[in-house]
């Protein structure tokens, strides 16, 4: 069934391709410029320092003073204090993507990689205030209350899976050693492997912008569900679609909540693409981001009707 579908999916991308090039082309090529304006300069110099940092062990000078502060509010072992602050600080796909190098090279166990490749693989904060909530939807002065919205949820589910599997974190962390090196040939192979994972997401983000314009196609359907569809693709296109909307601006800012929490169609993809080489795996993920969507969409919904917070609408 999953290679029918697959095969489907396919077969429909190529016909609108040579069908509709009038709309295909153009939306290849925004997916290629957002690609190049935004994600390529924003990640591949995080996504090279943290080659280099785990390749050299690098990280461990930050890691270490970190960890006495974080422990007290997830038990992490100290290599997991790095993938948790930079999935969060950096943004996704970076909490995958290092969550499984660091996994591949046995710095940190299954059991905690299968709960921080989850919970650290949030949009960036960059990405929430600015062009979320100044750029598109113009309301600045909820950002604090934004990102308590995103990021509680997730690190309450993160301190309740970790305390159940913390004695085999502990286990294997007992005789880890963190011998320092650093030479060009590390740096060489960050800046490759940088480049091969930032090309792979550009890639995706092409792929689903077609995807979304494939939606044009569709008869006279009403202006929420294409919305919601957008949205369910692909996170960047669906924000816009909302703010483009002439949806109420509580119900937008519910809107993108969802969208963001999610991450969208396209952010599976890309969190595949980022674990295949690993154990990790993707149901676990997606039933995850369906609860945390789920989860900070409420709490949104709830926020918004404080007295504090309505005066903004």
């Amino acid at each position: 069934m999953k290679k029918v579908l697959l095969l489907l999916s396919m077969l429909c991308l190529f016909l609108y391709l040579i069908v509709f090039p009038q709309h295909a082309v153009p939306a290849a090529a925004n997916g290629l410029l957002l690609w190049y304006q935004v994600i390529l300069p924003t990640l591949l110099p995080f996504a090279i320092l943290t080659g280099i940092c785990l390749s050299s062990n690098l990280f461990y000078l930050f890691a270490r003073p970190l960890h006495r502060i974080l422990v007290h509010i997830l038990p992490v072992s100290v290599e997991g204090t790095f993938p948790l602050a930079a999935g969060f600080l950096f943004g996704f796909p970076m909490g995958s993507k290092i969550c499984a190098s660091m996994l591949e090279e046995g710095k940190i166990s299954y059991e905690e990689a299968s709960v921080l490749f989850i919970i650290s693989n949030n949009m960036s904060p960059v990405f929430v205030s600015s062009f979320i909530l100044n750029q598109s939807l113009k309301l600045p002065a909820l950002i604090p209350v934004t990102f308590l919205i995103l990021y509680l949820p997730p690190l309450l589910l993160g301190r309740i899976l970790l305390v159940r599997q913390k004695k085999s974190v502990d286990f294997l962390h007992k005789n880890t050693t963190s011998r320092f090196q650093f030479n060009f040939k590390i740096i060489d192979a960050a800046i490759i492997n940088g480049f091969e994972t930032l090309v792979r997401l550009g890639g995706y983000i092409m792929l689903f912008s077609i995807l979304v314009s494939m939606l044009s196609l569709l008869p006279d359907i009403p202006e929420p569900v294409q919305i919601l569809l957008t949205g369910g693709i692909e996170i960047t296109n669906g924000i816009w679609a909302v703010a483009k909307s002439s949806c109420p601006l509580p119900l937008k800012y519910l809107l993108c909540i969802a969208f963001t929490a999610f991450g969208g169609c396209s952010g599976i993809a890309q969190t595949t693409a980022m674990i295949q080489e690993t154990r990790l795996r993707i149901l676990p993920y997606l039933i995850t981001k369906l609860l945390l969507c789920t989860e900070s969409s409420v709490l949104a919904y709830l926020i918004c009707k404080l007295p504090a917070v309505s005066v903004y609408f």
